[in-house]
């Protein structure tokens, strides 16, 4: 059992949904709770529970997805009551350089799980008992019916080569910055196309599949591909930007709505991987490599970076600031750990936490916007994790509840894992909703998972 260092009880549940290419029709999620009779692990290690969620349903683009940025709207904050409208934009990675684009996609009627009934199952979606009815005797709209599936508004803009990320700016969403495996940088301007899917009152197959035409407010050729990418949350439209030859470049706002790119920070010996902004300082920046370190910047200082800690024993994937607690940085590694440090004591590269669950390397990790302590991993094993940092093991309510349960939690499972998502191949990226609490969404090689877990 797990329990919250305030003594209130913490579950975990792994769960797995498998999505598609194409029209998304997922394979049954799995799902293994410790302490639930008749949800022991078989010999796979997992039983279907589709408990597991309050919603969970699956998205494709067509051509595979890298990375991919949420839209805020203005629908308000904290929204809990189904069905929920998103928006997010997402870069292809098409075989043909000219077939690529950004999607603006706007996702209406999500809607949440019924009761007791599978999510993946549309088998009885023509019962005729009075459960299942409406008030004329005809069906009730339920999971996999057309009345109750999510529908995808998309514009698409063109992009020249495959997107290796993109990013929407926070004080600005519709200005959105991509890494082009071309080797440049541009930003675009997509508030036309995002009005469009978010006023459109029903899909357009013609104009979703359309490449419209809109050229970059500005672009910078680094002349080596790249992937680390972040936008200021102080200074609105300062930009940070890491290639493969271990440049970052730092781009501010000019006139005439352009960007001037200032010369290259440079003391990774090898690609830089991830960037990301202080929450609380705006000339400040940290830095993942694959030369297996962390390394803290200071926009005033160019010559070189403020702190340099050997993260991993292997290439740093990615890195993630907390907003909340700004002194917490996360790590990620091709060893498949998460390493979690304190900002106060990182000169001295002894991590706060080192949390081992993947078994492949991590590819993206985030904090969630409404629980300080919580945050999601994905990783090339095709596993989303969620954990808690304020979780923590009571081994004497694990040995009271172990009669009534049959059940044990495995030793080797991290006391803060809470909740295990997997199915996809190979996960690419993973976000939060700053808008909606719990609900996530997961790019990968077979398409958009969206879900919210029942115990998140």
């Amino acid at each position: 059992m797990r329990t919250k260092k305030s003594s209130k009880k913490g579950k975990k549940k792994s769960a797995s949904a498998k999505a598609s290419a194409g029209p998304a029709v997922p394979t049954k999620p799995e799902v293994w709770m410790p302490g639930v009779p008749g949800a022991e692990p078989d010999e796979e290690g997992l039983d279907y529970d589709p408990t597991a969620y309050t919603c969970l349903t699956t998205l494709s683009l067509g051509w595979p997805c890298l990375s991919f940025d949420m839209l805020p709207d203005a629908l308000g904050d904290q929204r809990t009551a189904f069905p929920h409208t998103l928006s997010f934009v997402a870069g292809s990675q098409a075989p043909s350089a000219r077939l690529n684009s950004l999607s603006v996609c706007c996702v209406t009627n999500l809607t949440a799980l019924r009761h007791g009934k599978d999510p993946l199952d549309d088998s009885d979606s023509d019962s005729s008992s009075s459960e299942d009815e409406d008030a004329d005797g005809r069906p009730a709209p339920g999971p996999g019916s057309s009345a109750s599936a999510p529908v995808l508004h998309i514009r698409r803009v063109a992009h020249a080569g495959a997107v290796n990320r993109v990013r929407a700016m926070p004080q600005s969403p519709a200005l959105v910055a991509a890494w082009s495996e071309a080797g440049s940088v541009g930003v675009w301007d997509l508030g036309a196309p995002l009005e469009e899917a978010r006023a459109e009152p029903s899909p357009d197959a013609s104009r979703s599949e359309r490449l419209a035409r809109i050229a970059p407010r500005s672009v910078h050729g680094a002349g080596a591909e790249g992937y680390a990418l972040d936008w200021s949350r102080l200074a609105a439209g300062r930009l940070a930007a890491g290639d493969r030859r271990a440049a970052i470049h730092v781009w501010e706002p000019a006139p005439a709505g352009k960007w001037a790119v200032g010369a290259a920070y440079r003391g990774h010996q090898g690609p830089v991987e991830d960037l990301q902004w202080s929450p609380t300082e705006d000339t400040v920046f940290a830095s993942a490599g694959a030369d297996q370190t962390l390394r803290i910047w200071d926009t005033r200082e160019k010559t070189k970076p403020m702190l340099t800690v050997a993260a991993h024993e292997a290439e740093v994937n990615v890195a993630a600031w907390s907003a909340s607690t700004a002194y917490m940085l996360a790590s990620g590694g091709d060893d498949g750990l998460l390493r979690v440090w304190d900002l106060r004591a990182f000169a001295s590269g002894q991590y706060v936490a080192s949390l081992k669950y993947h078994s492949a390397p991590i590819t993206s990790l985030e904090w969630s916007p409404h629980e300080s302590s919580m945050l999601l991993s994905t990783g090339e094993d095709g596993q989303t994790a969620v954990w808690d940092l304020a979780l923590e093991r009571d081994p004497e309510e694990e040995a009271a509840l172990a009669p009534e349960t049959n059940a044990a939690v495995p030793d080797e499972l991290p006391p803060q894992l809470l909740f295990v998502h997997a199915g996809q191949r190979d996960v690419k990226e993973g976000h939060w909703h700053a808008q909606i609490p719990g609900l996530m969404v997961t790019t990968a090689a077979d398409g958009f998972n969206l879900f919210k877990p029942a115990n998140v």
